[in-house]
């Protein structure tokens, strides 16, 4: 095998993800980046994403000669990796009907590993695949990677069947990626490793999963197109075939609206994706207060601190009703210091406006039409 350029690119994705591993000298450069396409980037996602790119361009390399019909198994891909998506999202919703707690919340564990929990980032499988590394080399894992074990404990038996659909998915991607050109294969590579990092880490309504998701579909349906369009601006071949045009022949203006919808199908299911996904932060949303559910407190749990409204107490939760002023990201944090190993677990209500300066418009315009 010699080392050609798909190759040593690999190799030094690998080094990199090595590198972010063991320091964090490249964190400057990288998370700028990163974080695009990640939802945040975090030290363990960009380790995973670098080190599963650079594995699978150096696959690509790989028994060139095997003959398969690639086009299969990215159809294939694209459909466990919907599943996976949609029973991530689904076994999330199991978690929150055996604990009883509602479905607008996030679910924050405490103890040795502070995790987090909902419906739009999902983190359970992330959980099973943090206990797995944690018992593998435990004791080599930095502490600002979060592996999620803290969530282990809660998670449903259907969970550990659901995980292993994500290594099934990287193996299709393999294959999927067998006998394409460069432009596919780096895109497809990069599109898959969002998929694996989402499905693994945030579920269906997280940036990875929706970037990764749609790409293979993008791949699947215009892959060619694409790489014909990538030829005709380097220059390299300055014929696209009609139906690679932007927009492509049609014959009457029915004719053009159908073949628009198969041309740019992944980019439709992509924002219907998006906007499921604010709709449900904004339908869920808790303008008015933050309700935080406490599981069995201890007697000494004090938090002056926050500008609490009421609290009212039952057998084994206290329920503290907060000012909404606070910015959710930052109510989190806060609530990590006096609440670990100070309960069992605890909810916070989400609010997606508390993102917004106070008085935006969206926010005022959701208030009228709420009233």
């Amino acid at each position: 095998m010699k080392i050609n350029k798909t190759i040593f690119v690999g190799i030094l994705f690998i080094i990199i993800a090595g590198v972010i591993f063991i320091s964090d000298v490249l964190n400057p450069i990288v998370h700028p980046i990163t974080h695009l396409f990640l939802m945040g980037s975090s030290k363990g996602k960009d380790i995973i994403f670098f080190g599963l790119m650079g594995a699978l361009l150096i696959s690509t390399q790989l028994f060139k000669d095997f003959k398969i019909d690639s086009d299969k198994y990215l159809k294939i891909t694209l459909v466990l990796g919907s599943i996976t998506l949609t029973l991530g999202i689904l076994l999330e919703v199991l978690f929150r009907y055996r604990m009883g707690i509602g479905l607008n919340t996030i679910f924050m564990c405490i103890g040795k590993s502070i995790s987090s929990t909902s419906i739009l980032h999902t983190h359970l499988l992330k959980s099973i695949f943090g206990e797995f590394v944690t018992n593998l080399i435990g004791p080599f894992i930095n502490t600002e990677i979060n592996t999620g074990v803290g969530l282990y404990q809660y998670i449903p038996s259907a969970a550990k069947l659901i995980i292993l659909l994500i290594p099934i998915t990287g193996v299709t991607l393999l294959l999927a990626l067998r006998n394409k050109r460069t432009v596919q294969t780096v895109l497809l590579s990069f599109f898959g490793c969002c998929l694996l990092i989402g499905a693994l880490d945030g579920g269906l309504f997280s940036t990875p999963a929706i970037t990764g998701i749609c790409g293979v579909f993008l791949m699947l349906r215009n892959g060619k197109c694409i790489e014909e369009i990538v030829d005709y601006i380097a220059g390299i071949d300055k014929n696209i075939c009609d139906r690679c045009k932007i927009i492509p022949p049609f014959k009457n203006f029915k004719n053009l609206i159908v073949v628009l919808i198969k041309r740019y199908l992944p980019c439709i299911v992509a924002a219907l994706i998006i906007i499921l996904r604010f709709s449900i932060a904004v339908i869920g949303a808790n303008t008015e207060y933050y309700e935080v559910d406490v599981a069995n407190p201890t007697d000494n749990l004090e938090l002056n601190n926050f500008s609490i409204e009421n609290v009212s107490h039952s057998e084994n939760k206290t329920v503290y009703i907060m000012n909404s002023n606070y910015n959710e990201m930052e109510l989190l944090n806060d609530l990590k210091v006096p609440l670990n190993n100070s309960c069992d677990y605890y909810t916070v209500s989400w609010n997606i406006f508390s993102y917004l300066e106070p008085n935006h418009p969206i926010t005022n315009m959701y208030h009228s039409l709420k009233n």
